[in-house]
């Protein structure tokens, strides 16, 4: 089952220690990708070790004398940096937190160091782009936020006063119908009685001033 984590130079005792440990800390859908170990130049009896998943990094390190072991975890997504030094005598391998903590391991060999990195930087910027993802769908949340407001703003402070309806037109009333003025058609009546001489001077006279005296 260790085998494919043999296949650049692993220690196997400790690859198997930290493989043994890594099953009972495997969450549903996780994955084992690689395991590297440490090698000291003189005594190597409890290297440390590194290990990454497709959703976390372990390091481990021995405890008790190398009668057990401890570890820390980190998911990718907290990740931010992963770096490589490399040294006459093997690698430092470390990465850097959004909380800016940093942890490393040194004396790694190169080719392990390598390859932790090469895939450390693959989730790194795997992470990078969900997290502007993540910033871009919560912009475009808080806009569409913004957005839905304005028409109820507007409709309270900016609407138009209704317009009133047009009242509809009234029907003229008939005109009514105006009496003739009887004083006048009787004076006209009498200044054609005299003009037609069917009446003297006298009489035109006296008539009219009989008709102007009812006013």
């Amino acid at each position: 089952m260790i085998e494919q984590f043999l296949k650049d130079q692993q220690e196997p005792k400790a690859v198997e220690k930290v493989y043994s440990r890594l099953n009972d800390l495997l969450n549903s859908g996780e994955e084992i990708i690689y395991i590297a170990v440490q090698k000291k130049p003189l005594v190597n009896i409890t290297p440390d070790c590194v290990a990454i998943t497709n959703k976390r990094i372990f390091f481990f390190t021995a405890a008790n004398l190398g009668l057990s072991i401890k570890f820390m975890d980190f998911v990718w997504k907290d990740v931010v940096e992963v770096k490589i030094k490399e040294e006459l005598l093997g690698a430092v391998f470390s990465i850097k937190t959004l909380n800016g903590a940093e942890t490393s391991v040194d004396f790694l060999p190169k080719i392990q160091a390598r390859k932790l990195y090469q895939y450390g930087q693959e989730r790194e910027q795997a992470e990078r782009e969900e997290r502007r993802q993540r910033d871009l769908e919560e912009k475009r949340a808080a806009s569409g936020t913004i957005h839905a407001d304005l028409p109820r703003f507007a409709s309270t402070q900016n609407q138009p006063e209704p317009i009133a309806a047009p009242k509809p037109l009234e029907t003229p009333k008939p005109a009514e119908e105006v009496k003739p003025d009887e004083l006048t058609a009787k004076l006209k009546k009498l200044k054609m009685l005299f003009d037609n001489g069917l009446i003297t001077q006298e009489e035109y006279n006296q008539k009219k001033m009989e008709l102007l005296s009812e006013l």
